[in-house]
């Protein structure tokens, strides 16, 4: 089931261009007051206390965090140059001659990305770049190169480019799986194509979420929700960790007005890092797969198992000769853990086993029955 949706790309394109899916959010009107109750303590909290407690978990500044990041964040400008070509040779241009200009002018536009390695290498979203041929990267340090787009993965939305250069700075990865809800990160990118290099803060405000804008079957949406603004053109920007470490690739924005409306969404590192490396290698992205279709558990049938709905994700098929079969899987069997993380949608086992190697091994633990089960699955190419 497909939800309804308001998300829109921060497309690279000309300021104010988005591509929109979905339509428009119906949103319940508040009253401007919001009436909060406390709770009644036997005990007095002092002024003092509460500064002690919160000064621990609250950053006073992000100064250290954005030094490190910013230098590694690049603008991305996206030029579609065979539009012109095409055309000259497009046969309607002899009868509607000049009007054809505007069908046909070649489109650009610009986005950031982010520098993953000292020789050149650079990630950013599949959306930034898909329509472009030719490429320009402009450093923090203003410093500009051409770039060749080395492949791309679409059902991931993310790209890489490589351009001619050393000694580039880069940033030191976090561990997305450790991120938590309420976490501090900073979205640093270059929002409406002229805000180069901005920084905005936030929080982590969920894991895990499917807006349902990328196509395909194969998808993979396990974003990272946030509240830092991010606005067109921060697409394939950096989100970072309060310590400057990267945690995830800006992607998309929940917006019913092509720009940011409060929630924004990145793709994990942890999955960004395999993709990447993947497509440096290969030129495109070589998924493993465990071989199953899978469902959330509905209430009903929680009952029917006997278990929590919330126990992990249910095995609706098992794809002949896939990874899952062979190692023993069965339909209706129900997914509890992955190497030992406890699975709780659907979303979330897509974003573990798509961060995995075809030919990595991954300890299942499943119920069947009532009971519980430990598989080992060889993952396999999809």
């Amino acid at each position: 089931m497909k939800a309804k949706s308001f998300f829109g790309y921060m497309v690279a394109g000309a300021v104010g261009a988005m591509l929109v899916f979905g339509a428009n959010a119906i949103v319940e009107k508040q009253s401007d007051i919001a009436t909060i109750s406390y709770p009644k303590y036997s005990q007095k909290i002092s002024f003092e206390d509460v500064e002690r407690t919160t000064s621990m978990d609250v950053p006073s500044s992000f100064n250290t965090a954005a030094k490190r990041a910013t230098p590694a964040v690049v603008k991305i400008k996206s030029i579609e140059t065979q539009a012109k070509s095409a055309q000259q040779d497009n046969p309607l241009s002899w009868f509607f001659g000049n009007g054809m200009d505007e069908l046909f002018a070649p489109r650009m536009g610009a986005g950031s990305g982010v520098i993953i390695s000292e020789d050149g290498y650079i990630v950013t979203n599949n959306h930034v770049v898909e329509f472009g041929d030719e490429f320009e990267v402009i450093l923090d340090d203003r410093r500009t190169f051409r770039a060749e787009k080395v492949g791309s993965a679409s059902r991931t939305d993310l790209a890489v480019l490589k351009i001619e250069a050393e000694g580039l700075p880069t940033l030191e990865y976090a561990n997305s799986d450790d991120v938590e809800i309420g976490d501090w990160v900073l979205a640093i990118g270059n929002p409406f194509e002229y805000l180069t290099s901005t920084v905005t803060a936030g929080i982590v405000s969920a894991k895990g979420r499917n807006i349902n804008i990328l196509q395909g079957e194969e998808k993979i949406e396990s974003f990272i929700q946030t509240d830092a603004a991010v606005n067109p053109g921060n697409s394939g920007g950096a989100l970072v960790d309060a310590e400057g470490r990267l945690v995830g690739i800006n992607t998309a924005i929940a917006t019913q007005t092509g720009t940011f409306s409060g929630y924004s969404f990145a793709i994990p590192v942890n999955l960004m890092r395999k993709i990447a490396e993947d497509i440096i290698q290969y030129g495109g992205y070589k998924r493993a797969m465990l071989g199953v279709g899978i469902a959330p558990i509905q209430s009903d049938v929680a009952q029917e198992l006997g278990v929590d709905v919330r126990s992990g994700v249910l095995v609706n098929n098992v794809t002949p000769g896939g990874a899952a079969e062979l190692a023993g899987l069965l339909p209706m069997d129900i997914i509890s853990t992955v190497n030992g993380r406890q699975v709780h949608t659907v979303p979330q086992i897509q974003e573990m086993i798509g961060g995995k190697k075809v030919g990595d091994i991954v300890e299942l633990e499943i119920i069947r029955q009532g009971k519980r089960k430990e598989l080992s699955v060889r993952l396999k190419e999809g």
